[in-house]
């Protein structure tokens, strides 16, 4: 059973991020605040979700919430910074986003970089673990998914609104096809053979 927080009677945020592995697109972080008293059968991982499980929960996560934020950090920053720091980069945002400043943050996986003066903890497999960093983890999937979705009618050629950016067989062709779109990780492997075409 998750539970709700690390430091319970403090404002504590989980934080989680969507999209590390894609070839395309934004890396998406979510900042979650949740009462200590929530609670609902559907929340856990969103990896152990279906979509339409995830699509159920999560209005009711935004409803429920104390305070949220989504953040996009795109592929020229990726390209900049490294994905790592990029992803970082995204939960920092997302922290900073919220209506409510939190006191205490647990961050899901193993590395985070201190944001301002607020203590945190790293929790491996966090969104498995705590209810906070599940709904986060849910959060950012949704909101990369659909942000993905649209790339798609722009550039249908990549099937981003099934593949949502990464490597599949089917998007690796495609980019030796098609080329390279503007949204592409440039600083990623794209082909393993190395075989770019300008798009």
């Amino acid at each position: 059973m998750l539970k709700p927080s690390l430091q319970p009677g403090r404002i504590e945020c989980g934080v989680d991020e969507a999209g590390r592995g894609c070839l395309a697109g934004p890396v998406t972080a979510a900042a979650l605040i949740l009462p200590e008293d929530f609670s609902h059968p559907l929340l856990r991982d969103s990896k152990a979700l279906t979509a339409k499980q995830r699509n159920t929960i999560e209005p009711i996560l935004k409803e429920a919430a104390c305070s949220y934020a989504i953040v996009h950090v795109h592929n020229h920053e990726i390209d900049r910074y490294n994905i790592l720091q990029a992803s970082i980069l995204a939960m920092h945002r997302a922290i900073e986003k919220l209506k409510t400043p939190p006191c205490f943050i647990a961050v899901d996986g193993n590395y985070f970089k201190p944001f301002k003066n607020i203590p945190h903890e790293c929790v491996i497999k966090g969104d498995a673990k705590l209810l906070h960093i599940a709904g986060a983890s849910i959060l950012a999937k949704n909101a990369r998914d659909r942000y993905m979705a649209e790339l798609g009618k722009i550039h249908p050629e990549y099937d981003w609104h099934k593949n949502k950016g990464y490597p599949t067989k089917a998007h690796r062709q495609a980019i030796l096809e098609a080329g390279v779109s503007p949204y592409h990780r440039i600083s990623f492997k794209l082909l393993p053979e190395n075989q770019l075409s300008n798009g």
